[in-house]
């Protein structure tokens, strides 16, 4: 299992920390992790939803984490699709890959905010269509030549698409996954899945097998999930500083997502079956809670190993850490990120590159 890192790019307001300190304290910590071994850095997009995320434009942070490390590999996680027209998107994935040295990782999806929907003006119902036209305009732009479309959204006459992406095909390809069909589409389609993280443990175990059966590639299938995570050589206040950084998180989460649990806009009735959660989100959610739903991991290392064994055990290839969720100062997490490099991650075998 391999450990990458996820990143809202969050901004508490009990944490007095600015904009502007956020983003230049997530660029040190992604050199640290590049230093200390981690394979990836996921950042998300997201637009309108502060406190909870202020990365609106990720391509623009990625690329200045990509001059600041070596190794690192660098994931849109993900590019909400029918919010972009895909040549832009191919253009931008070729430049990061540029940029990058060949480190990009690209994570595509429906996006799930109605309001974003509505200010770019793109009707919901039609996402999912318009992410399978997207995928294949992207994919067709790794292909040499002119690049040639026509579908129902999209028509694109003999493009030269410029830059190109220096990996081999393509920089590797996933999806952002909700819904049990999403997971079974990706497996069709070749895709890693990209579990976020406010789907239970429970719920996320049978996705993946899922997932597994509808596998038929040749190369191994590929599985990450998003769970916030704070190891710390004492596991006392590691628990005590995640349990108010996790509860802050996930309420501003779930406070993103209640639109569209609430209002189930159509082609999105997977999240009917979050429905039932909703009662315990309007009780409000505390880290007990979280820890029963396999959302969080806080401890000390040989706890923490102990409960990400739960996870490679089922199959998950790529643990996303959310170490601290953005909700604890920046030298917790860069402690946080020393302590897991050294006492967790020699306990998991490494995944197979991704393809």
């Amino acid at each position: 299992m391999d450990f990458d890192l996820f990143y809202e790019l969050a901004v508490p307001p009990q944490l007095g920390r600015s904009e502007l300190q956020t983003y230049h304290d997530a660029l040190e910590e992604l050199a640290l992790a590049d230093r200390l071994g981690f394979r990836c850095a996921w950042l998300v997009e997201h637009h309108f939803m502060a406190p909870y995320s202020h990365c609106s434009k990720p391509e623009l942070a990625l690329a200045a984490a990509a001059q600041r490390t070596q190794r690192l590999r660098l994931g849109f996680g993900v590019i909400p699709m029918p919010l972009h027209h895909p040549v832009h998107v191919a253009e931008r994935v070729a430049t990061l890959d540029l940029l990058s040295r060949g480190r990009l990782e690209v994570g595509v999806g429906r996006g799930f905010s109605p309001r974003e929907f509505e200010v770019f003006g793109v009707p919901m119902e039609e996402s999912r269509e318009r992410v399978e036209e997207a995928l294949e305009i992207l994919r067709r732009s790794f292909l040499p030549g002119p690049l040639t479309y026509h579908g129902r959204h999209y028509r694109l006459e003999a493009l030269d698409v410029v830059p190109r992406a220096i990996q081999t095909p393509h920089p590797p390809l996933w999806t952002a996954a909700v819904s049990p069909q999403t997971f079974e589409w990706a497996a069709h389609q070749g895709l890693g899945v990209l579990v976020g993280p406010f789907k239970p443990w429970f719920m996320v175990r049978h996705d993946l097998e899922r997932y597994r059966d509808a596998w038929t590639e040749t190369t191994p299938p590929r599985a990450g999930m998003t769970i916030g995570v704070l190891c710390l050589e004492d596991g006392e206040r590691a628990r005590r500083l995640a349990a108010e950084a996790f509860t802050w998180f996930y309420r501003e989460l779930y406070r993103t997502t209640l639109p569209v649990l609430e209002s189930l806009y159509p082609g999105y009735e997977h999240f009917r079956e979050l429905g039932r959660f909703r009662a315990l989100i309007r009780l409000g959610i505390h880290f007990s809670l979280l820890e029963r739903f396999g959302m969080v991991v806080a401890g000390d290392p040989a706890e923490c190993v102990q409960r990400l064994r739960t996870y490679e055990a089922a199959g998950v290839t790529h643990l996303l850490l959310a170490v601290g969720a953005g909700a604890v100062p920046t030298e917790v997490v860069q402690e946080s990120l020393a302590c897991l490099a050294t006492h967790v991650l020699p306990h998991f075998s490494r995944a197979a590159d991704p393809g």
